[in-house]
C-alpha cells in the first residue's frame, strides 16, 4: 500500500515552508496583495485574529489598561532623538516625502509638494507616543499611564511570508509610564505573563519565558522579555515581547514630572506587543497534512453541521432537524461563551463540503442524514483525532463542551510533548554542530530544536551562530541556578540560554 492521500500537498515532511503556504491557501486565510510584501487577510483568517483581539483586549483591560490611538505618521526628527532606536529600525522604514501628485506630462503622475520634514510610516510608536506623554505628564499624580493601541505598522521587509513576516501587519502595542523603575519592571513582567497566559491557554501553544540577550534586545530598551514557542519544524517563533525601556525614551522625548519630594525627574517607560504573527504560530503548531487545526477557544466556528440528503423531499426534514440541533448546541456554554455553531447547507457535494471544513480546521464536524434522524442521532468527527462516530443527539448536546475542552487540552499537550522531545542540553561545540545539522531521519527535517547551553558571552558564540544560522532565543526565567561551562570556550559561566533556528 502507498502512503495515505492527504488534502495538503506537499506534506510537512516533504516541504514544510510550502506546506505552510498551502495550509493558508486551503483554509482561505489570506493571500498576497498587489503591493509587494503585503497581504490581504480574508474573512476566516480575520475572524481568528478578531477572536484573539477580543480575548487579549479584555486581558489588557482587566490589568488596568485603556485603549487609545496615535498617528500613523512619525516625524523623522522624533526617531533621531533616540540613537539606538533609529539605528535598529532605519533599514525597515517607509518614508513619506511628498504630499500630492501632479501630471508628469506623459500621461502619468509624479510626486509634488515636498514635505518640510519627511514622515516615517509607523514601524513602532515609542517616539510619537512618548512625545504625546511628555505633554500629559507634569506630576507624579499623573502616573501611571497605562495605554494600549490596536493598529497597523510598516517594516519594509524584502523576504516576506504570510502572517509571519509582511511589510505591513496588524498588532497591538502597549505603552506605559511609571514614577519608579520598580513599577515599570513590574509592568514589564506582568504583561509577559499576560501573553504567556493567552498563548498557552487560548492558542494551546506552550512557551518558554525568558530575557533577550543584549544583541537580541529591542532597540533602545534596557531589557526585553519574550515568550518563545517551538513550531512543528522545530524552529523557534517569538510569540510576544515586553520591554523595560528604562528612562531612555523619557529622556529622548522629555517625559518629566515633579515627584513627591518636589524634584523634577524623568519617568520610566515600558512597551509590549503581539501581532498577526500569532496566526502563523497557531498554524505551524497545530495543523496537519489535511490542513488547518484550530484550538476550539479561538475557532470562529466551533461546530459545523452538514445536512446530507438526496432530494428536496429529504432536504426539508434534514435541514429542520439540523436547525433545531443547532439551537440546542448553541445554548451550551464553553469558555464563558455560547458554543459557536454553523450549518453548511450550500449546494455542494458532501465530500467536497467535508474537506472544505477539514482544511479550515473547524473543531467538530456533525453530519446529519435521514438515517441519523431515524436514530435521533448524528455522525460526529473531532478535527484533532480524525475519528468519526455515531452519537445520540442527547449525548452530543450534553457532551459537546467536554469534546471541545478535551480537544483544547489535547492540542496543548501534543505541542508540549513535541517541545520537550526536541529540547536538549548540549555541552560542546561538536554536540552543538551535530544538533543543528539537518537530519533526514527526523520529521520536518530542518535540523535542531531547542538547545539549552551554558555560554560565557554573545561575542564568544556569535561566529558559530552566524555560520549555522542559529540565534539565542532567550535566557529562560526559570534557568537553573549555579554554574556551568561555556559550550564554546569551556570557561565557567552562570548564564544558560535557549538556542534555536528561528522565524
Amino acid at each position: 500500500m502507498g502512503p495515505a492521500k492527504t488534502a495538503i500537498s506537499p506534506t510537512r515532511a516533504e516541504n514544510y515552508p510550502e506546506w505552510y503556504q498551502q495550509v493558508i491557501k486551503g483554509a482561505d486565510l489570506a493571500e498576497n496583495s498587489a503591493v509587494r510584501g503585503c497581504m490581504v487577510i480574508k474573512p476566516w483568517g480575520y475572524a481568528i485574529w478578531e477572536n484573539m483581539q477580543k480575548v487579549l483586549d479584555q486581558m489588557f483591560k482587566d490589568t488596568g489598561h485603556q485603549n487609545a490611538y496615535f498617528p500613523l505618521f512619525i516625524p523623522m526628527s522624533f526617531l533621531e532623538k533616540e540613537a539606538e532606536h533609529v539605528e535598529g529600525f532605519a533599514k525597515e522604514c517607509a518614508v513619506v516625502t511628498h504630499h500630492r501628485l501632479e501630471p508628469d506630462g506623459k500621461g502619468g503622475l509624479r510626486p509634488a509638494g515636498e514635505l518640510e520634514e519627511p514622515l516615517i510610516v509607523r514601524p513602532t510608536s515609542e517616539t510619537i507616543i512618548g512625545a504625546t506623554y511628555a505633554k500629559w505628564v507634569q506630576s507624579y499624580r499623573d502616573l501611571p499611564i497605562l495605554i494600549n493601541q490596536w493598529a497597523n505598522v510598516v517594516r519594509w521587509e524584502m523576504r516576506t511570508r504570510l502572517f509571519l513576516r509582511t511589510a505591513e501587519f496588524l498588532w497591538q502595542e502597549g505603552h506605559t509610564v511609571h514614577a519608579t523603575a520598580e513599577e515599570a519592571m513590574e509592568e514589564t513582567r506582568k504583561m509577559l505573563e499576560v501573553y504567556a497566559d493567552f498563548v498557552e491557554n487560548y492558542m494551546a501553544v506552550p512557551v518558554i519565558k525568558g530575557e533577550k540577550t543584549a544583541g537580541e534586545r529591542f532597540p533602545g530598551a534596557d531589557m526585553t522579555l519574550s515568550i518563545e514557542a517551538m513550531m512543528q519544524d522545530r524552529k523557534a517563533l517569538q510569540a510576544g515581547t515586553s520591554h523595560f525601556l528604562g528612562q531612555n525614551f523619557s529622556k529622548a522625548q522629555e517625559i518629566k514630572f515633579q515627584d513627591k519630594n518636589g524634584d523634577i525627574v524623568h519617568a520610566w517607560t515600558t512597551s509590549w506587543g503581539v501581532s498577526t504573527r500569532l496566526v502563523g504560530a497557531l498554524i505551524m503548531t497545530h495543523s496537519d497534512d489535511d490542513g488547518l487545526v484550530l484550538p476550539p477557544k479561538l475557532a470562529p466556528s466551533q461546530v459545523v453541521i452538514i445536512p446530507i440528503y438526496r432530494d428536496d423531499t429529504q432536504r426539508e426534514e434534514v435541514v429542520s432537524y439540523c436547525k433545531s440541533l443547532k439551537q440546542e448546541l448553541a445554548s451550551q456554554i464553553y469558555a464563558d461563551q455560547k458554543v459557536r455553531v454553523d450549518i453548511d447547507d450550500r449546494d455542494m457535494q458532501g465530500g467536497n463540503k467535508k474537506w472544505y471544513h477539514v482544511k479550515r480546521g473547524v473543531p467538530i464536524r456533525v453530519e446529519v442524514g435521514p438515517k441519523d434522524i431515524a436514530g435521533n442521532g448524528a455522525f460526529v468527527t473531532r478535527r484533532d483525532l480524525g475519528q468519526s462516530k455515531s452519537m445520540l443527539r442527547t449525548d452530543l448536546v450534553a457532551g459537546v463542551v467536554g469534546m471541545l475542552t478535551e480537544m483544547q487540552d489535547n492540542l496543548f499537550n501534543r505541542a508540549l510533548a513535541m517541545q520537550k522531545a526536541n529540547t536538549v542540553e548540549l555541552h560542546s561545540e561538536a554536540e552543538f554542530r551535530a544538533f543543528f545539522v539537518p537530519d533526514d531521519d527526523r520529521e520536518c527535517s530542518t535540523g535542531g530544536g531547542f538547545a539549552k547551553c551554558w555560554f560565557s558571552s554573545e561575542e564568544a558564540v556569535q561566529p558559530l551562530l552566524d555560520e549555522l544560522k542559529v540565534t539565542i532565543r532567550c535566557i529562560p526565567l526559570d534557568s537553573p541556578k549555579g554554574e556551568g561551562k561555556c559550550f564554546m570556550t569551556g570557561q565557567p559561566t552562570t548564564t544558560m540560554g535557549i538556542f534555536a533556528k528561528s522565524y
